[in-house]
């Protein structure tokens, strides 16, 4: 049986991540560092991990695999599950595989070594969108069919 694991901290999708796996009957982590209303929802499981630099990314990573679908935007966690046989989705809805994650892996250092060059280098790129979450819960429900598959 497979599991959501959602990166909560900033995530914008998690009650759509909640409603699309209640649908499918999966349970659900809902991971960060704490400041999160605990759903009534069975099947979620609110996991509040220690403070400190990348807890909940270890959490999430030591237990994520094959049949699982991993949502955050954090690229070097998604590297790890994409590693470990899990499915990784970003916010957005895009899909980070293996056949991807090296670019993208390169692009994230890419862009940090030009804001480290360059400290009024500012950005914060675009919104999230309604098409956004549209994707997000397209892709989900295309994942969590294709993870049942294994």
């Amino acid at each position: 049986m497979s599991a959501i694991y959602v990166d909560a901290d900033a995530c914008p999708v998690k009650a759509e991540a909640e409603r699309v796996g209640t649908r499918h009957g999966v349970a659900i982590h809902i991971v960060s560092n704490g400041g999160l209303r605990p759903s009534q929802n069975p099947l979620v499981q609110t996991v509040i991990v220690p403070e400190g630099p990348d807890v909940a990314d270890m959490w999430i990573a030591e237990r994520a695999g094959p049949g699982d679908v991993v949502v955050t935007s954090d690229i070097p966690l998604a590297a790890k599950c994409v590693a470990a046989g899990a499915r990784v989705l970003k916010h957005n809805g895009e899909a980070l595989t293996e056949a991807n994650i090296g670019n993208v892996l390169a692009t994230r250092d890419l862009m940090a070594d030009l804001r480290a060059a360059d400290p009024f280098r500012q950005g914060g790129g675009r919104g999230f969108t309604k098409a956004d979450r549209a994707r997000f819960l397209d892709a989900l429900e295309r994942e969590l069919r294709a993870a049942r598959k294994i």
